[in-house]
């Protein structure tokens, strides 16, 4: 049968069913407004038949020994569709049983309308400043109740607050204290049965209230007290300086302990946590166990470091091993600019390295947390980009417990008409259907259920959840601003806000859990820790030794690797070549693609030159072989955008994708390193950002970002300037992330022509990364080489080609591939031309060298060399000047380039022409025009300036 037929049966199936429950109830009030209910309950006892009321399962039962019924195994949702699409109906019953099983289904109706909306009367507000919305759908009244109605019984359904039956009244308390009490919970939004079930199983029979010891209650008026007198002791001890206080916030380090003890206890090992400034240093102190000694002296400008820039301490990131009931975990805080959120997709990349060097269990073993703003977790969209990946195969972690300190405020606004179009700050995460937990930042023993309850939520789901924890903030953005100014009515509130710390102290003495006095005394133990540098409290475990950790030392060198040895021999580049080109049986390609894996074949037997596609592809074979990873990101990276790489193979006679790919790099050899290759969501900045935060915490794996046009790295800047070309300058976080950028003048127009080479070589300094442009594929297949054999670990990124692609001068040889090594500057090949006789020399990167050579030979220009810059950053300057040497009368130097004249390696790299002239030599500037845009977007106007470089690079100068 097929599949269209499968879904008519189907659908008729279901229409039987329809009619069947017609006829037992007949135009029953049950498929009138209450049918969304009929639904639920239809749905509970398709999954369960124990978990709906004793009627509805006889009702349900009598349904399925009716003649023509079918078994519960078949798709129920066009069952589901029915009842709502009858519910658009309004059907009456006659008889006196009406007003009692009206009453029955409305009771249900009520406690799934405190499951959706009671967060909307939820107590979140420490501040209280907000009066509760009118919510006619938690109104008894909405439903037809009356007063007389609230000591009557009725069934309660999955409502597990209560017993099987209850009063309206028992029933309305307890949906009142389950959901709208400390925590309001937005859960009802999940598609998934199982997981509302799994959240109303923990929150519902204890009413959303954690039952903890004495000894636990201490354990968090202790974290509150770490929180608030680590900050009053900043204030006061360093007075004026911007720290980011925590104050107002201080459930975040409950929660954080509670994430770290729960977790431990679940097997979580390790803990990468990301978070902008607020609370940063708090964390820092009493999370990870960083000495207050060494804090202090970061105050004081007094920590010794040998990094050229370093940063501010509130950026600054820090790792730690902390012992916990259930065994050690390792705690990472990541390194993080001003650019608050964007630290976030960094984070999920470096989990999913760790993930993945622990195999199976990874994503039990290693959890992300984020820690957010409110007003930046809404208003930034890297977060968007990096939710949208967040269950892709090669970008996906196991969910994210992500945790809000939301201070109602933002940065300097606390109307939320100017904070945000959505009611709450966290309804992005709805995107991803995550359960979110808002919270009442004064109740510590409500953080630490919801913190409880989400890591566990993770564990079992592995889905991202949120914990919205509603705070205030103190004191101003930073200890400076005066918030006042700008919320005056807020601010006297918060003024009398007697702190968290002090609200449960005082709660806990009138429990009888601690005697007058204790709480004072706490504050003292803590200052007295401070005073002497030291921790009270998650002492480090100094010698822990971690089995997955990586060995960054032999990276760790300061003198800058020009070259290494990426030679390979010939016998080994065919063997890998064979490999690349053998297809499984029965496995049918495009005649396409065929035709490049015929080609291929003959390239590796030495019947064709090399191309660029099978140079790139022989690099990633080579250094797979040798037991390095190799990973490939991008839009487009697994075919290639121009139709050049082909690292995944299509079958086309089958359309699922697990059965219908083959990856000839993960098939070379038993034993290989471990290859990736995934086509990324359309995103540039969360997945840099991701391919950044993997690739530093993975040395042993080559990692490539491919851009489908070059300057579409435009919409991720952030990531290139804030970590990829200072991380190591700031922090000291050391990374080989590749950027392949394709680039090049072709007519394209201003967005597919220059990947903005000008930015990257004003970016350069301090040997911070390489900036190059290979004209062969011996070239790149070297360059992609080097980058792993050669014990340093710097960002490289490529102006990859288009046309030369598939260019017939644009080739190597497989000694070339076999003997070479990568050139930095390549000068003149054609043994033709005489350097005595040699007036001018054009000196040029990339494509546009091909078309030099082209206009030379047409020409016949004997007294022009061609010499080409295949690295512009770090310049090679010694190699640069002797090539220059070379030539005794050429007393014209041209830097020829595509790209305008303010755009290009002119400005940035012209020191360095200049530097390698030789006596009597002048320099001169072939280029387009200056101009606002990259390219023109006319093809002849392209062609006629493309024209003009060429004629006053090789003619007469101006």
């Amino acid at each position: 049968m097929s599949g269209t037929e499968c879904k008519t049966q189907a659908r008729l199936t279901h229409t039987k069913v329809i009619a069947m429950m017609m006829e037992m109830f007949g135009n029953s009030y049950l498929f009138g407004g209450n049918a969304p209910f009929v639904e639920e309950l239809y749905e509970n006892y398709l999954d369960n038949p124990a978990s709906v009321p004793d009627e509805w399962r006889d009702y349900f039962d009598k349904l399925v020994q009716m003649p023509g019924f079918v078994s519960r195994d078949v798709p129920h949702a066009p069952v589901l569709a029915a009842f709502a699409d009858m519910g658009k109906q309004t059907y009456q019953r006659a008889g006196g049983a009406q007003v009692d099983e009206k009453k029955q289904v409305a009771a249900l109706q009520l406690i799934n309308a405190y499951r959706f909306l009671g967060n909307r009367w939820a107590q979140l507000d420490p501040l209280k400043r907000h009066e509760r919305p009118e919510l006619q759908e938690l109104e008894p009244a909405h439903y037809g109740f009356t007063e007389g109605d609230l000591n009557k019984s009725f069934n309660s359904g999955s409502f597990a607050a209560v017993g099987d039956q209850a009063t309206l009244k028992d029933i309305l308390d307890a949906a009142k204290e389950t959901y709208c009490s400390s925590i309001g919970v937005e859960y009802m939004h999940l598609t998934a049965t199982q997981e509302k079930r799994w959240i109303q199983a923990r929150l519902e029979p204890i009413r959303g209230k954690g039952q903890y010891s004495a000894e636990h209650k201490k354990r968090l008026l202790e974290r509150l007290t770490a929180a608030e007198t680590l900050e009053r002791y900043l204030h006061t001890r360093y007075v004026g300086q911007k720290r980011f206080s925590l104050e107002g916030g201080d459930s975040l380090i409950v929660a954080m302990d509670e994430l770290l003890n729960v977790g431990g206890s679940k097997g979580v090992e390790e803990i990468v946590i990301g978070m902008a400034h607020r609370g940063r240093l708090n964390v820092l102190v009493n999370t990870l166990g960083k000495a207050p000694s060494m804090l202090f002296a970061e105050f004081e400008g007094k920590k010794a470091s040998d990094l050229s820039s370093g940063d501010v301490k509130y950026h600054n990131g820090f790792s730690s091993d902390v012992g916990t009931p259930g065994g050690p975990v390792h705690l990472t805080l990541a390194f993080n600019p001003s650019h608050l959120e964007i630290v976030n997709p960094v984070v999920e990349g470096s989990v999913y390295a760790r993930q993945r060097r622990r195999g199976a269990e990874g994503k039990d073993k290693v959890v992300p947390v984020l820690i957010h703003g409110d007003a930046a977790v809404a208003g930034q969209g890297v977060n968007q980009e990096m939710l949208n990946f967040s269950q892709t195969r090669g970008y996906g972690t196991g969910g994210t417990v992500h945790i809000i300190v939301n201070n109602q405020i933002g940065f300097t606004t606390s109307d939320p008409r100017d904070l945000r179009s959505s009611l709450y700050c966290t309804d992005v995460f709805k995107m991803v259907e995550s359960p979110i937990f808002h919270v009442n930042g004064d109740d510590p023993e409500a953080v630490a259920l919801v913190t409880q309850l989400a890591l566990e939520f993770r564990q079992e789901f592995k889905k991202d959840v949120v914990i919205d924890i509603i705070c205030f903030r103190k004191l101003g953005h930073n200890e400076q601003d005066e918030p006042m100014v700008t919320q005056p009515l807020m601010y006297k509130k918060v003024q009398a806000h007697p702190g968290t710390r002090k609200l449960y102290a005082e709660k806990l003495q009138t429990q009888g859990v601690i005697a007058e006095g204790d709480a004072d005394q706490m504050i003292k133990d803590y200052r007295a820790a401070l005073d002497e540098g030291r921790l009270v409290h998650n002492p480090v475990l100094a010698d822990f030794k971690r089995e997955f950790a990586n060995d960054w030392t032999p990276y760790q060198t300061k003198k800058y690797l020009e070259n290494a040895d990426t030679s390979v021999p010939q016998t080994e580049l065919k063997r890998l070549a064979k490999a690349l080109t053998t297809i499984p049986a029965n496995f049918t390609l495009h005649s396409r693609v065929q035709k490049i894996v015929e080609d291929r074949r003959a390239m590796g037997e030495g019947k064709l030159p090399v191309d660029w596609g099978m140079g790139e592809n022989l690099a990633y074979a080579t250094l797979l072989a040798q037991g390095f990873g190799v990973r490939l990101s991008g839009e487009d990276v697994g075919r290639g955008t121009f139709f050049h790489r082909h690292a995944v193979f299509h079958d086309q006679n089958r359309e699922r994708w697990d059965a219908g790919i083959y990856l000839p790099l993960a098939h070379l050899q038993e034993k290989q390193g471990y290859f990736q290759c995934f086509d990324s969501v359309l995103s540039e900045e969360a997945v840099l950002a991701f391919e950044y935060g993997y690739a530093t915490a993975e040395p042993n794996e080559l990692v490539v970002w491919e851009g489908q046009f070059g300057d579409f790295a435009n919409g991720a800047q952030v990531v290139i300037d804030q970590f990829l070309c200072s991380g190591e300058a700031k922090w000291g976080r050391l990374c080989g992330l590749v950027m392949l950028l394709p680039h090049g003048y072709e007519g394209q127009g201003p967005e597919h022509s220059s990947a903005r080479l000008e930015r990257y070589l004003q970016l350069s300094a301090e040997q911070n990364w390489e900036v190059c442009v290979p004209s062969t594929p011996a070239q790149i297949f070297h360059l992609l080489r080097r980058q792993m054999v050669r014990k340093q670990r710097k960002p490289l990124v490529v102006m990859s080609p288009k046309s030369l692609l598939r260019h017939k001068e644009a080739i190597s040889t497989l000694a070339e591939l076999s003997k070479g090594k990568f050139q930095p500057l390549i000068g003149e090949t054609d043994a033709s031309i005489d350097p005595k006789k040699v007036t001018r020399v054009v000196a040029c990167s990339g494509k546009i060298y091909y078309e030099l050579l082209a206009a030379r030979r047409e020409r016949k220009l004997n007294n022009v060399a061609l010499i080409r810059v295949e690295q512009l950053y770090p310049f090679p300057d010694a190699q640069y000047a002797a090539e220059l040497k070379k030539y005794p009368k050429a007393k014209e130097v041209v830097w020829c380039q595509e790209e305008p004249t303010n755009q290009g390696a002119w400005y940035s790299t012209l020191h360095h022409f200049e530097r390698g002239l030789q006596s009597g030599q002048s320099l001169y500037l072939a280029a387009r025009p200056a101009a606002a845009a990259p390219a023109v977007g006319y093809l002849a106007k392209h062609n006629e300036q493309q024209k003009a470089v060429i004629d006053a690079a090789l003619g007469k100068l101006k």
